[in-house]
């Protein structure tokens, strides 16, 4: 939940087995047609999923059921730590720019952050040194890139 303008929202996040983040979708409300939106727009891009890990809000199950009725849909309390826990960083960054100020600027700074957050926060306790190192020297690599391509 962020809270705009004093006004409850609802961060919808979608990630895979990794814990990247797929989707995000920001709504005002928790309800059925919300959960059928994040699954339609998740399974555009990315297809039907073979098994779908929520909390235990009733709506995804109506979204599962109606969506895609075939796919196995695992509904526990504690199943879905990976989406929690990514949901940290945003909370983190949110909290440095003094929160979301309007809805437009939650479409906006979200997925760029989904982006920076990937690219730039390897998982370092699945690397080995040399891996991680690596992967970091790409991750400036291409900072240096886009910064050069904005400064021309």
């Amino acid at each position: 939940m962020i809270s705009i303008r004093g006004q409850k929202h609802w961060l919808w996040r979608a990630i895979d087995a990794n814990g990247d983040v797929l989707e995000i979708l920001v709504k005002s409300r928790r309800n059925a047609h919300a959960a059928k939106r994040l699954l339609r727009k998740l399974m555009r891009r990315w297809g039907i999923p073979q098994v779908i890990v929520t909390d235990k809000l009733r709506s995804y199950g109506d979204a599962v059921r109606g969506l895609c009725p075939k796919v196995q849909h695992r509904s526990h309390k504690g199943l879905n730590n990976r989406s929690e826990a990514s949901h940290r960083h945003t909370r983190w960054r949110e909290k440095i720019m003094g929160r979301i100020k309007s809805l437009r600027q939650a479409p906006q700074f979200l997925p760029v952050h989904k982006q920076t957050t990937t690219t730039f926060r390897p998982k370092r306790h699945r690397l080995s040194a040399t891996s991680y190192r690596h992967v970091r020297g790409k991750a400036l690599s291409l900072w240096n890139d886009y910064a050069a391509e904005m400064t021309a």
